[in-house]
């Protein structure tokens, strides 16, 4: 089966965006050039920061309809997350709030690409006994 491993953003400025990306994650790129900055994480994912002056066909400068999600362990780190993330001047769309799948918050980027921090629910972070 085919599975995705690799996300590409479009994004006005690919170093703004890697330098910001790179604070946020607490990681360096393993590429960086001004029309692109490539991030490898440690789960696998590639992460691209594309000019979308450069992209071929030409893309929409639309943003905030897809959300890169980042699973953190425990409520507690929803919130420690949130508070060092706002700390930092990141911009926040949502506070932390309890939804039916767990405790999240949302953020965004400086192209308007959201960016959901959540911890699931302790129901679904189980494994069914049955």
């Amino acid at each position: 089966m085919t599975h995705p491993t690799y996300l590409l953003l479009h994004v006005a400025d690919p170093l703004e965006s890697g330098q910001f990306y790179g604070d946020l994650l607490r990681c360096a790129p393993v590429e960086s050039a001004p029309t692109f900055v490539l991030f490898a994480l440690e789960t696998g994912l590639k992460l691209g920061l594309w000019s979308r002056e450069g992209v071929e066909p030409a893309s929409a400068p639309v943003s905030g309809s897809v959300e890169i999600c980042i699973r953190v362990d425990d409520r507690d780190a929803v919130d420690a997350t949130f508070a060092d993330w706002k700390a930092r001047g990141v911009t926040m769309l949502m506070e932390p709030v309890e939804k039916d799948f767990g405790r999240t918050f949302v953020a965004s980027d400086p192209d308007g690409h959201r960016l959901r921090v959540f911890a699931p629910a302790e129901d679904l972070a189980q494994p069914s006994a049955g």
